[in-house]
């Protein structure tokens, strides 16, 4: 069995990213040390440091990478939920709120959790953070083209929508209670209801 490889096929590294991204989702980047991650993740320091050399703010970055493809993941099986852009879009928030209440409140999107932490502090966190909110606002903004939405208002309604997600997330976490986003998902369905129907 070469170095970094598990029997049952995940790789060392990956549970260190994976580690990373539990603990920066429940206690922040700056609660987080790295000893805490190999400890987590069953993994010595040494191969910590043979996978991520430049340590913490390298593992940050591909934990939010890997975090982003999973709400990616999310958001795309969401937004193909339904014909009606408007149930789509509603099914993001409704998913989320799933998602949260299956984690009893402790896993929502990184992002939020612990990118803000460091907003002035890391460029590269920074980086991975805004390519990260890129993606999920052009998944949207997409969903609302394909039904002949100008793509100025489909951007711009995207944003809106995104936003909406976050925060309502964020507000879902603090209160243990799924309300906001299911809030958020009745509104984001007129909302877009709206949008589409101006074309």
């Amino acid at each position: 069995m070469s170095e970094g490889t598990e029997g049952a096929g995940t790789t060392t590294r990956e549970r260190i990213v994976d580690a990373t991204a539990a603990l920066l989702r429940r206690q922040g980047y700056d609660g987080t040390g790295v000893k805490q991650i190999a400890r987590e993740a069953g993994a010595t320091l040494g191969s910590l440091y043979h996978f991520f050399p430049d340590g913490k703010e390298q593992l940050a970055v591909a934990a939010l990478r890997r975090d982003s493809e999973n709400y990616t993941a999310l958001l795309r099986e969401a937004l193909d939920s339904s014909d009606d852009p408007a149930e789509a879009v509603a099914a993001c928030a409704l998913s989320l709120a799933e998602r949260l209440r299956e984690s009893d409140w402790r896993d929502g999107c990184l992002v939020a959790a612990a990118a803000l932490e460091n907003v002035g502090r890391s460029p590269t966190i920074q980086v991975a953070w805004k390519e990260s909110l890129a993606v999920w606002q052009e998944q949207i903004a997409a969903r609302l083209r394909a039904c002949d939405v100008r793509p100025e208002i489909a951007d711009d309604t995207a944003c809106t929508v995104l936003s909406t997600l976050e925060g309502a997330e964020v507000l879902s976490r603090i209160t243990s209670d799924d309300k906001p986003l299911r809030t958020a998902a009745g509104y984001l369905g007129t909302l877009v209801t709206t949008v589409c129907s101006l074309g």
